[in-house]
């Protein structure tokens, strides 16, 4: 497994066990990587991706026309786009409390994918 896979499975600090389970009912896209989500208990987000759009599995969601292909995953109820990336819907729904350690997440997954090559 390579570091980047074991940075995505890792939980992130702060995190206790129990996981808030929320669904994505609806989104809209906003501007060239921002969502607006909304979640089953009525919890509203406006995320700016770009910043965690790095590593193997999120840079090619840099590409706008990429980016915007995302749909709510049916079973998993959270944002998934066609290359298998997502998200945590509670990662998500509480946004602002993730987002920093997010960033530093990503920033370790694009060093890891520059080692490699």
């Amino acid at each position: 497994m390579r570091n980047s896979d074991k940075d995505c499975a890792a939980p992130l600090k702060g995190q206790k066990m129990a996981h808030g389970i929320y669904r994505i009912v609806d989104f809209k896209h906003i501007e060239a990587f921002t969502f607006w989500i909304r979640f089953d208990d009525g919890q509203e987000q406006t995320i700016d991706f770009m910043p965690v759009l790095k590593g193997a599995l999120y840079r090619p969601l840099q590409d706008e026309a990429v980016f915007r292909q995302v749909e709510i995953d049916p079973e998993r109820h959270t944002l998934v786009w066609p290359n298998g990336a997502d998200f945590d819907p509670e990662t998500l729904h509480d946004w602002p409390k993730y987002a920093e350690e997010m960033e530093a997440i990503a920033e370790r997954w694009e060093t890891a994918d520059e080692q490699v090559v």
